[in-house]
């Protein structure tokens, strides 16, 4: 009686998994790289947002016709003012959301880098008569 043979072998089911072993070496890498690029991405968009809270209290400010110093309104939360831009102190009054960074004088430092000091964006108010400094950091991300 013959009976017809039905699976796979010990072999080929061996090289199956040699095959998915040698793919996964490849591919973990890869994705342990995208954590760090997702939290650069991350301080990235939020320096977006500082300069486009800056920009829009700078803006307000002027439409307004309000002096240097004077306190604009945002979304109902006042925002202290120097040289017609936000204060540091009161940059993150501009901002809807601020998720995963935590704010001390002027600095936005990413949670769960390794280093959030290196991970981060600074804002410096604005000098009389120029406009206020932005920088990123992700140097260890």
């Amino acid at each position: 009686m013959n009976k017809a043979m039905k699976g796979f072998t010990l072999i080929e089911l061996v090289v199956v998994i040699t095959i998915l072993g040698i793919l996964a070496a490849f591919a973990i890498p890869r994705f342990a790289n995208l954590e760090v690029e997702a939290r650069i991405a991350a301080v990235q968009g939020l320096a977006g947002s500082v300069r486009s809270g800056a920009t829009l209290a700078h803006s307000l400010s002027l439409a307004q016709g309000l002096a240097p110093a004077d306190p604009v309104s945002m979304e109902g939360t006042p925002v202290a003012m120097a040289n017609r831009y936000p204060t540091a102190a009161a940059i993150e009054a501009t901002l809807v959301d601020r998720t995963g960074f935590d704010f001390a004088g002027g600095v936005f430092e990413k949670q769960g880098a390794t280093d959030p000091t290196a991970c981060s964006v600074t804002y410096v108010a604005a000098p009389a008569g120029g406009s206020p400094a932005i920088s990123v950091d992700v140097s260890d991300c």
